[in-house]
């Protein structure tokens, strides 16, 4: 997947006028961890019930090496639209990935330890936002069953 198709979906979501910030953060950062692989997404308005960020985005990575690309590139869309990330914590052979950019925390976990954190469930009372399919990475057998809808899955 090239940087300039990532960056023109993230911008497209970001600069989304029905998305207000942070969520706008928030959906871009899921549209990321989707097309990277990312598994068992979740974004969390935790808003209400928390003063560490207004949303937390899930994620599950199947490999280590994924969570860490994930990670950096997240890092690197949020950098070009202005937002730097305020600690990063994780990124040394670990199960869990954190980054804060404040109002959005993202956690990124392999699969198989996300259950031992169980955010999923501690953040329970959290209203959960509906993720969009198409932020979900595709096959190219998917991509050939819905092409008469017209996206830029071919410009990479």
């Amino acid at each position: 997947m090239s940087r300039e198709f990532i960056t023109k979906e993230v911008t497209k979501i970001f600069k989304d006028e029905s998305l207000e910030y942070p969520l706008n953060m928030a959906m871009s950062a899921a549209w990321i961890l989707g097309n990277y692989k990312g598994i068992n997404l979740k974004i969390l308005d935790v808003s209400k019930t928390s003063s560490l960020a207004d949303y937390f985005v899930l994620g599950s990575a199947t490999n280590i090496t994924a969570a860490k690309a994930m990670a950096d590139e997240i890092a690197v869309q949020m950098r070009e639209l202005g937002h730097e990330t305020i600690s990063r914590e994780g990124f040394t052979d670990t199960d869990w990935i954190l980054i804060d950019f404040g109002d959005v925390i993202v956690h990124i976990f392999q699969e198989t330890t996300r259950s031992v954190y169980d955010l999923d469930n501690l953040w329970s009372g959290a209203k959960s936002i509906e993720i969009p399919q198409s932020y979900y990475f595709s096959s190219d057998a998917e991509d050939q069953s819905n092409s008469d809808q017209s996206d830029d899955r071919g410009f990479f």
